[in-house]
């Protein structure tokens, strides 16, 4: 590798160009949790939007694997990125990492993508937040709360996480270092389900209810919300807010429950109704298996493969992974993806059926 220079550090990464990273560090942050440091090979700047992820591909025992992660870094320390990713019992991917990603381990990557963001909405002077996170969910509203307080942004935040137990908070004492810094612009909230090893645990016990809320954020009615964590956690701080009379406008919230994702995906499975029948259909046809099936009019080859009994790998279903993508040998498709296939790969006829729908008979290579 060239040595760092003013000159070469100024090339920005390019997620068309670039898709290779080298981990520099592994940093323990909890008994289950690892943040895993990134650089390009050749320096590179880092720039995107805090809270957006990137999409790893692996290969974990001679298998192609894509899973998204949430970038935990801040594009205001733009030279690395990071993924804090908790083990998760029976996880391939995350046992994967854990256990054999270390220093000088190379991996291709595609992104930044991802709209999940409150650098993506407007921002007026003093704005104020509230950051709702649970367990691994911290690691998109991190990076937001790290950029606002390295460009000592005026914003106001009031941080709520959840965790099983003190020794579960992730970045505890980063968190508090911000609290420390920024005085009454970062109010901090713990709320853990019980005290584990720590007798003498202060924060608060149980789960976040209003009570917890209005201590830490009495003002909550007046901040935009961004939630991320497990389906259930965000379930019920929708509800709470709803029945507190929160303005819904105001809530944001990011998910990457691939078990949920795949759920929607099979409910948006089911074939088209009479009256659509009665529109044009498209013939899609796969060369190796010879499978062809009919994808009706606004459905995409996901859709109607999987309404079809036609095994597709999938993981986010929404344009975000890219484990879908497959070449396109004929054919034209209307894709509407979400950062998950890069643009060269696009030219190179590669296309990703769970968000394409076809505009002519399509022939796959599958």
């Amino acid at each position: 590798m060239h040595n760092p220079t003013l000159a070469n550090l100024a090339v920005p990464w390019d997620g068309d160009r670039d898709d290779t990273l080298v981990c520099r560090a592994v940093r323990q942050e909890t008994h289950d949790v690892k943040t895993f440091v990134f650089a390009a090979p050749e320096p590179r700047l880092f720039r995107y939007a805090p809270g957006q992820f990137i999409t790893l591909d692996l290969d974990i025992g001679g298998t192609e694997v894509q899973r998204c992660y949430t970038l935990s870094s801040t594009p205001s320390r733009p030279d690395t990125v990071s993924i804090t990713v908790k083990r998760v019992p029976g996880g391939a991917v995350s046992n994967w990492l854990h256990d054999h990603l270390e220093a000088g381990s190379r991996v291709r990557v595609r992104g930044p993508a991802g709209a999940f963001s409150c650098f993506l909405h407007p921002m007026p002077e003093r704005q104020k937040y509230l950051f709702l996170s649970a367990g691994s969910g911290i690691t998109p509203l991190m990076s937001m709360a790290r950029a606002m307080h390295d460009l000592v942004l005026d914003a106001d935040i009031a941080f709520v996480h959840s965790a099983r137990t003190p020794d579960d908070v992730i970045f505890a004492r980063e968190l508090e270092l911000m609290a420390h810094n920024r005085g009454g612009l970062f109010r901090l909230g713990t709320v853990c389900e019980r005290r584990g090893a720590q007798a003498a645990w202060s924060g608060f016990n149980g789960f976040l209810n209003l009570a917890v809320l209005q201590n830490v954020a009495p003002d909550f009615r007046e901040r935009k919300v961004f939630t991320c964590g497990p389906a259930p956690y965000m379930a019920a701080v929708r509800a709470m807010l709803q029945d507190a009379g929160f303005d819904m406008a105001h809530y944001h919230e990011e998910s990457f429950s691939f078990e949920t994702l795949a759920q929607e995906a099979a409910a948006d499975a089911a074939p088209a109704d009479a009256a659509a029948a009665a529109e044009e259909s498209f013939k899609v046809t796969f060369s190796r298996s010879g499978d062809e099936l009919e994808c009706g009019p606004g459905q995409t080859i996901l859709a109607a493969a999987k309404a079809a009994g036609v095994r597709f790998p999938v993981s986010c279903t929404q344009g975000l992974c890219g484990t879908c993508k497959t070449r396109m040998v004929s054919g034209q498709v209307d894709m509407r993806h979400a950062g998950g296939i890069r643009q060269r790969e696009i030219d190179q006829g590669w296309i990703l059926p769970c968000c394409s729908k076809p505009l002519a008979d399509v022939v796959l290579e599958r």
